[in-house]
């Protein structure tokens, strides 16, 4: 599942080649969310296949919340090729998913995009590790053998913070290898990878939260900055339906998305999005853990928080220092 961040920055360097970087979407629509006038058509480009973790899309658009704010939504499912940054600032969709670490990283880039609202309150990405594995703290991970991204800023993070060194294997996007040996620690993604490691004859593995050691990323909602500036209105009756949704999936029937993810995606089964769906509340990502946490915080990003991100990359030279601002970077102004 970790796939779709990699492809995220890959994605934002190759947009640099568009000259269409900077143009207002094709795709815009001068109709209003008046009552009585067409809908508004907004694409939305998911970073992965259909899933839980998308679980406040589908249900808006299931249950018809996006069509009640006077919106005709089309979302497109990602995958190894999503190329979410490329398509949003090449006007091919308005709105994608995506990790607010490389989404600064596209910012900081010139391109066209801001990020919006919050999918996860906490990026999912964690260290797996066996139960009995003897590593129970970062400090322990001190001449260790990882597998993970080799891009992942959290890496050069934990060595500076804690003065560490590892040997890091490339990720390879399998849970077989964690499966077979008992000594490995892997990067994978909380909500899913889990439930492939006890299908595939392994136990819940433990986690090592990147969150707990102040590395806090948000997951997001990205958009174009053109086609926000033309259509204000439109951008905050979606994120208004999009938190809906998102309510409406954590705290009622999920079967309504669901169905729409088996549509959209056919290797979903029940039991699959019931684990997922299940991790998801019970880590609070989407509503928070904090004492702010709770249906209120859905969507919420924070200035402080995206300034400690963006002091954080400058801090190990991933982002050039003053190039890119909480202003250039977020926004607020979309949330209801």
């Amino acid at each position: 599942m970790t796939t779709r961040i990699a492809l995220l920055l890959a994605a934002a360097t190759a947009c640099l080649t568009f000259t269409a970087c900077d143009r207002t979407p094709p795709h815009e629509s001068t109709d209003s969310t008046t009552a009585g006038q067409n809908p508004t058509k907004i694409i939305v480009q998911l970073d992965w296949v259909a899933e839980p973790e998308h679980g406040g899309f589908y249900q808006a658009q299931a249950k018809g919340f996006f069509k009640d704010a006077g919106l005709d939504v089309e979302i497109i499912p990602g995958g190894p090729n999503a190329f979410v940054m490329q398509k949003i600032a090449t006007g091919q969709a308005h709105i994608g998913q995506g990790d607010s670490t490389n989404t600064l990283l596209a910012v900081a880039q010139d391109i066209p995009v801001i990020q919006i609202a919050a999918v996860f309150q906490n990026d999912p990405s964690v260290f797996m590790l066996h139960a009995d594995n003897p590593v129970t703290r970062f400090e322990d991970l001190d001449g260790k053998t990882v597998m993970a991204r080799p891009e992942w800023a959290f890496l050069p993070y934990l060595k500076k913070k804690y003065a560490i060194d590892f040997k890091l294997i490339p990720q390879n996007y399998s849970v077989a290898n964690f499966i077979a040996d008992k000594t490995l620690i892997q990067q994978g993604y909380y909500i899913a990878e889990p439930y492939h490691i006890i299908k595939g004859g392994g136990e819940m593995p433990r986690f090592l939260y990147a969150w707990d050691a102040g590395f806090d990323a948000y997951a997001v909602l990205v958009a174009n900055k053109p086609w926000l500036a033309a259509h204000p209105e439109e951008a905050r009756a979606f994120v208004k339906a999009y938190i809906k949704g998102w309510d409406d999936y954590l705290a009622n029937d999920p079967s309504p998305a669901h169905a729409l993810m088996k549509q959209a995606n056919p290797n979903n089964t029940d039991e699959f999005m019931l684990f997922s769906r299940k991790m998801i509340i019970d880590e609070k990502l989407v509503i928070g853990r904090g004492p702010d946490g709770g249906p209120a915080n859905i969507g919420r990003i924070t200035r402080e928080r995206f300034q400690t991100q963006i002091d954080q990359l400058e801090d190990l030279a991933i982002l050039p220092k003053g190039k890119v601002t909480v202003d250039q970077a977020m926004t607020t102004d979309y949330l209801p």
